[in-house]
């Protein structure tokens, strides 16, 4: 894993333990399938034919029969890349990595000269040993970032041994990306940026402090099913999917309860929230809403929420305010701005609002002037996982009863209780102090907020809980 450069002990698992376990319950005819899959061993070999290194200075060697790659100083990712192009696969293997050595395997990967010479990017199955134990994630290396977290995957996470060897099944079938570490599912993600590319095993980049024991990662047994892989996909899992078309659900989605508030092509659901009509502020085009900044007034749902979960896609432009308002209240309002908790939009680098209210609670993410954003998924690595302005960020509101979650690029943000002696007392030194009962209404609709920039939307999805 990396970050985009515009930002940054068990004995060995048997091969088979991904099957076993994920087909316990699956029917005879699932079980008979797996049995005889066409599983072929594309392990590297001495002399590394068939493949070739690339970004950094790392050293792959084969020992024992096992691939390692052993870290060296520089800044830069190390990949042993794969000579061949896939298309749809399902590839297992079995890895071990130093605690302080993060890795992974790119699928369907990419590397073209127009866009960095020698840069790797695309998916990648992730190697984590640290404490956030996030291995089988997926992550959009040299691009998006995390496309599924572990964060709210407790099952996966406990899996992993750091330090000790691990086993990784990943189905790239389609549009669809699926993980499992040691059995467990892991991540499940329906994507359409790339159809096929490269596989590589990554060295990741260290510090020149930690070259000095030039920590190592280890992977064996690398087994690939490319013949018909659809036919041995396990069987459906219960971890939840993310889709990442744009303004469009997928199956898993629309099973789970998600529907689009925005259909990506007209203004249906949405009005101003001074006035019946929909502002022309607001433009709909190339599947984004967009508030151009001129004034058109803030936007909201033509109907309440009480108990939900919603996910957004935003864009901000340089120096953009914005925010997402929930459980509004209009009987507050009072012929003014809308009154309701507010999911804050912002260019922390280029905004001034980052630097006001208190301790950063009016930076991205945060719950605007009152709770300032934190990674908490991840405390020992406490910085955002924030995408610049000209690029896509996604945020996810929980409200469950009195409970809220602000979610950012699937690290969570913010978690409090509405109501509670705290929240209040949050409330009463904020600018919200004058509203009585500020914050505790049982529902109300959601809001996109008109602050004089240039942001844009899409993929804004709701599942009511």
């Amino acid at each position: 894993m990396t970050r985009p450069l515009t930002c940054l002990a068990l004995a060995a698992v048997p091969l088979m333990l991904t099957s076993v376990q994920a087909l316990s319950q699956a029917t005879p005819s699932a079980q008979t399938r797996q049995a005889s899959a066409p599983w072929r061993d594309v392990t590297p070999r001495e002399g590394l034919a068939g493949w070739h290194v690339t970004g950094g200075k790392a050293d792959y060697a084969i020992d024992k029969g096992e691939l390692v790659g052993r870290a060296m100083p520089g800044g830069t990712n190390s990949w042993l890349v794969s000579d061949t192009s896939y298309g749809d696969f399902i590839i297992e293997f079995d890895a071990k990595t130093d605690p302080k050595l993060n890795s992974g395997v790119m699928i369907r990967g990419q590397s073209r000269p127009e866009y960095r010479k020698g840069v790797v990017f695309g998916y990648q199955a992730e190697i984590d040993p640290s404490a956030r134990r996030w291995s089988g994630g997926l992550y959009d290396e040299q691009r998006r970032q995390w496309l599924y977290t572990l964060g709210r995957n407790e099952a996966a996470r406990e899996t992993f041994q750091s330090g000790g060897w691990n086993h990784y099944r990943v189905e790239a079938i389609g549009n669809r990306l699926r993980t499992w570490i040691n059995g467990v599912p892991a991540a499940d993600v329906v994507d359409d940026v790339d159809a096929r590319g490269f596989i590589a095993f990554q060295v990741h980049a260290i510090p020149d402090a930690d070259a000095v024991q030039h920590p190592e990662v280890r992977f064996k047994s690398v087994r690939m099913i490319t013949d018909n892989p659809a036919r041995y996909a396990l069987p459906a899992t219960t971890i939840p999917q993310q889709g990442w078309q744009s303004n469009h659900l997928s199956d898993g989605e629309r099973r789970a309860g998600w529907k689009l508030l925005w259909d990506g092509r007209t203004t249906a659901g949405w009005r101003s929230f001074a006035a019946p009509a929909f502002p022309k502020g607001w433009s709909v085009a190339d599947g984004m809403l967009s508030v151009q900044g001129t004034g058109g007034g803030d936007i909201v749902t033509t109907r309440p929420y009480r108990d939900f979960e919603l996910s957004v896609d935003f864009r901000l432009t340089q120096g953009a305010n914005s925010g997402i308002k929930y459980l509004i209240d209009p009987a507050l309002a009072k012929g003014g701005p809308a009154v309701g908790l507010e999911y804050q939009l912002l260019d922390d680098a280029n905004h001034p609002d980052a630097k006001m209210g208190r301790d950063g609670n009016r930076t991205v993410g945060s719950l605007y002037d009152m709770i300032a954003a934190r990674n908490l998924s991840d405390p020992a690595s406490p910085g955002k996982r924030v995408n610049p302005p000209g690029e896509w960020n996604r945020a996810v509101l929980v409200v469950r009863g009195k409970h809220v979650e602000h979610w950012l690029n699937g690290f969570k943000m913010v978690d409090y209780d509405r109501g509670s002696p705290a929240f209040r007392a949050l409330v009463a030194q904020s600018k919200y102090a004058k509203y009585a009962n500020f914050g505790e209404a049982d529902q109300g609709p959601i809001l996109l907020q008109d602050h004089g920039n240039r942001v844009d939307f899409r993929s804004i999805k709701l599942r009511e809980l």
